[in-house]
């Protein structure tokens, strides 16, 4: 973090320095509606490291205050992915289990004067608002009584109304330019079952009453949040204040952070798999963590390119280039590398005996030695992918296979072409070669100098393999006005039926590999032993244009 440009480090230095706080204590506060996403992580990383930079704590709260869409599935779905991101929360709690506590703050509020129960109809609450321009005006029930006031809480408690017949508002100022402070609503009737507190409660605190008491309760010191809160801020301050909370927590609002050609809308993903128009919140397309984390992502690239991005007051957009370079980063150093061929065509190499597999030393990583090494089967017949030959050597710049060319296979030996063989359809079917055997890959051999190095598999040996190849599921164009759905990139899953050659017994899921020249790639988790399937996590170069 030392290096990263960061101003709310800035302000915990100085917190720290002048004794405002003796540790620094921060807070993820998901509300458990969906799954989280790439934008989510910015949040929960930005948390968890500042307050581990200062030898702090990060709790993890849940903010389950809205019924209506909250479920368990999204609960233990978050948890798991703050694991793979690898923090652990010093605890969890939920903003429900602090509903007594807001009651009790909220009828203290009420018995200083400070907040009403009103009987305006939500379009009514709007109308009176006013506007940025104009001030709006107060409600005909905000001289209630403050017995009055308690007692139609009370019953609003009891489930005596129905729900939108009243509401509990804050009693501050309607002419106030800041619209968030002109009596904003703090409580709303809901009959809807809980996901943790069943039917106890039909009353809920809205967020801008829960938020800060929760912080208060559970000794936050800085609260971080996006921008969109900005103006919020005077009404956090408000609750806070007027609640006369013991401790004191700050907010402060950081820029979101974008990424071109990624989807960073919650109601967005849930669009899609609803309409089917994805496999689901784990679709290896999806920005989502459990979506990335089963196209291959790691949690260190992730980490890495939200720090590299810095944070600031205002919002920015980045190129999904960028995430692409701290995954190749982060991969280049861990993935074994293995020899795939996506599309095979068949190779013949006439002067090698027949029946005769040879195994060949490889090794797995030149740049990690400690990944290991592996036997390569090498024998008359093997594949290469068909893009690697062509009948007519086009130019200087071509460095594979052709008629009369010679190439060298990856640790193993000179190929050179001299005909064809087609099938029914006129299609190139097999490349009938020779080997020469003193270039064998380590030998030493320099007498001449091929046409550059090609992939291969073993015929006998190599597994089948389905590759699943992506690209963004939203292109992003600023000239384009449809609706996103109707901007789905129809290439965004393309399936590729190829060859990988027999490295190991067994294929382990979301293990990481280096396909030579195809990129980097993980095991799916439909993946079986007779039915292999590989999720390209990422292209050797960039594939965004």
């Amino acid at each position: 973090m030392e290096e990263i440009s960061n101003f709310i480090k800035t302000i915990m230095i100085n917190d720290l320095e002048t004794k405002r706080v003796n540790e620094i204590v921060t807070r993820f506060p998901p509300e458990p509606n969906a799954y989280l996403h790439i934008g989510h992580a910015r949040a929960l990383v930005t948390n968890f490291e500042l307050a581990k930079h200062f030898g702090g704590y990060t709790n993890l709260r849940f903010d389950d205050t809205n019924p209506a869409k909250e479920d368990s599935e999204f609960v233990e779905a978050i948890i798991k992915d703050i694991e793979w991101l690898g923090y652990q929360p010093a605890s969890i709690f939920f903003g429900s289990d602090y509903f007594e506590k807001t009651y009790q703050y909220t009828i203290k509020l009420i018995k200083k004067g400070l907040a009403y129960v009103d009987d305006l109809s939500q379009d009514e609450i709007r109308e009176y608002r006013g506007t940025l321009n104009e001030p709006g005006k107060n409600s005909p029930y905000r001289d209630r009584s403050i017995e009055e006031n308690l007692e139609l809480f009370e019953n609003m408690k009891k489930g005596m109304y129905q729900e939108g017949e009243k509401v509990l508002r804050a009693k501050i100022d309607m002419s106030h330019p800041n619209l968030n402070m002109r009596d904003p609503v703090l409580y709303r009737i809901l009959y809807i079952d809980h996901h943790r507190q069943g039917k106890k409660w039909c009353i809920y605190p809205m967020y801008d009453l829960a938020h800060p008491l929760q912080d208060a309760i559970e000794g936050i010191t800085h609260s971080l949040c996006s921008l969109e809160y900005e103006n919020h801020r005077i009404l956090y301050d408000w609750v806070i204040e007027n609640c006369e909370t013991e401790h004191i927590p700050q907010q402060i609002e950081f820029g979101r952070l974008n990424i071109t050609n990624t989807i960073m809308s919650k109601r967005y993903l849930r669009e899609l798999v609803e309409k089917k128009k994805v496999e689901g919140y784990d679709d290896p397309r999806m920005p989502t963590l459990v979506g990335l984390r089963r196209r291959g992502y790691t949690p260190e690239a992730i980490k890495n390119f939200i720090l590299a991005t810095g944070l600031s007051r205002i919002n920015s957009t980045v190129e999904s280039d960028m995430l692409e370079h701290f995954l190749r980063e982060d991969l280049k150093l861990k993935a074994k590398r293995l020899m795939a061929v996506l599309d095979p065509l068949k190779i013949v190499i006439t002067n090698y005996p027949e029946g005769e597999v040879e195994y060949l030393d490889a090794v797995n990583n030149v740049e990690s030695p400690e990944v290991g090494s592996r036997k390569l089967a090498f024998s008359r017949n093997i594949y290469i992918d068909r893009n690697d030959f062509v009948l007519e050597k086009p130019n200087k710049h071509y460095k594979r296979l052709a008629l009369g060319v010679e190439v060298r296979l990856f640790n193993a030996y000179f190929i050179k072409a001299y005909d064809v063989k087609y099938d029914s359809k006129g299609n190139i079917k097999e490349v009938l070669c020779t080997y020469d055997p003193e270039t064998k890959s380590g030998s030493g051999f320099n007498a001449r100098k091929p046409n550059g190095t090609i992939q291969f598999v073993e015929a006998t040996t190599a597994k089948k393999a389905k590759f699943n190849l992506f690209e963004p599921l939203i292109i992003d164009n600023e000239a384009d006005k449809r609706s996103f759905l109707e901007r789905i990139n129809p290439n965004s899953w393309n399936i590729k039926e190829g060859l990988v050659e027999n490295a190991q017994e067994k294929f382990e899921e979301l293990e990481k590999f280096q396909f030579i020249r195809e990129g980097y790639f993980t095991v799916d988790k439909n993946s079986t032993d007779n039915n292999l399937i590989f999720n390209r996590i990422v292209p050797l170069k960039s594939s965004v244009k």
